[in-house]
């Protein structure tokens, strides 16, 4: 069945002379290449340059940065955090605005000293950033570069104010550890009223550059002031150690004065332990020799009861017999009778004496 369909089919035409069927191809292949190449730089290269930025659909926020978007010149609403976004080419132009701390850096700020004398601030830094919520007012009302109003152009006017106001000692020297929180107190003012979005966070100035002449007399100064600094600080120093030794003295001197008092309460503490000592002894010799006193007096009172208990009639008679015995010398004579009877007439009268005694009792 095939056969006699393929026999009755017309014969294939020759190609014609040149190679047409060549260029045809060779026509799609670069229409291809064209169209590949204008993806690849709307979508794939990044927008670094304007005209990237104009021509590319997809761009990139870096972090840190928000995107912010102009149509024809009008600032648009919208607002894109970090990351890849998609545009319109050549229609929407697109711009990174950074939103977190940045340091913008002033050189080279000429001023004049209310003195007349022209100096110049070579660099001064402002730490700053945008808050985020306000990126959107900010730059309708200042645009991109609203730095150079509120920062650059405001450094300038301020450090100006500031010379004009202050003689070249006071800028120089006196109040020259006060400018940065000045400038710094003045940027804020402005922008919270003006701009609120921008917020100042520091402001670093460095020394001014003054005339060589002006600058050797100050280093002469300072060095005089320095000189007397040392010589104030040696006299102090010099008061110091008097002061310590005028202390030194006094604590030895009430350190003498307290062992001497401590040595003469001790004495005093030793005589009065001698005389407590000797007072004990005396009362215990008093009380020794009143006893004994006692003691004799007793005794001599006993013995006198005891006599007088003794001395009888009969007793005295006894001793006196006794007397008489003992005695070795006999007397004879008239007279010896009447001793003899003397002593019996002496016992009679103790006796009635007695009895008379024990009547009474």
């Amino acid at each position: 069945m095939d056969t006699p369909e393929r026999a009755t089919r017309a014969p294939r035409a020759p190609p014609p002379p040149g190679g047409g069927g060549g260029g045809g191809d060779l026509s799609a292949i670069f229409t291809v290449l064209v169209c590949f190449l204008a993806i690849f730089f709307m979508l794939i290269l990044p927008t670094t340059s304007a005209l990237k930025n104009g021509f590319s659909v997809v761009h990139q926020v870096p972090e840190g940065h928000v995107g912010v978007y102009w149509r024809g010149g009008a600032l648009l609403n919208t607002i894109t955090d970090p990351g890849y976004h998609i545009k319109l080419p050549l229609i929407t132009e697109f711009e990174p605005i950074q939103v977190t701390l940045q340091t913008d850096l002033v050189r080279d700020i000429p001023c004049g000293t209310k003195g007349g004398v022209m100096i110049t601030f070579e660099k001064i830094e402002v730490v700053n950033r945008l808050n985020k919520d306000y990126v959107h007012s900010t730059l309708r009302d200042y645009g991109v570069n609203y730095d150079n109003t509120w920062i650059y152009d405001k450094i300038h006017h301020e450090i100006n104010q500031f010379c004009s106001a202050h003689s070249l000692q006071q800028v120089y020297i006196d109040m020259f550890d006060q400018i940065d929180e000045k400038m710094k107190d003045a940027l804020q003012a402005d922008c919270t009223r003006y701009a609120p979005g921008i917020e100042i966070l520091s402001v670093r100035v460095t020394k001014p550059n003054i005339p060589e002449s002006i600058r050797r007399n100050f280093e002469q100064m300072e060095e005089e002031r320095t000189k007397v600094l040392i010589a104030i600080e040696r006299q102090k120093v010099s008061e110091k150690e008097a002061e310590t030794k005028r202390k030194i003295a006094i604590s030895e001197a009430e350190k003498n004065a307290q062992v001497s008092l401590i040595q003469m309460e001790q004495k005093l503490m030793e005589k009065d332990s001698e005389r407590k000592k000797e007072e004990i002894e005396n009362q215990m010799y008093t009380a020794r020799e009143k006893s004994l006193a006692d003691a004799n007096y007793y005794r001599a009172l006993r013995e006198a009861e005891a006599n007088k208990l003794m001395i009888t009639p009969q007793f005295l008679e006894l001793k006196f017999i006794e007397a008489i015995a003992n005695n070795t010398k006999i007397f004879f004579g008239d007279k010896v009778p009447n001793m003899i009877f003397d002593q019996r007439l002496l016992g009679n009268f103790l006796q009635d004496v007695d009895r008379k005694d024990n009547l009474e009792s």
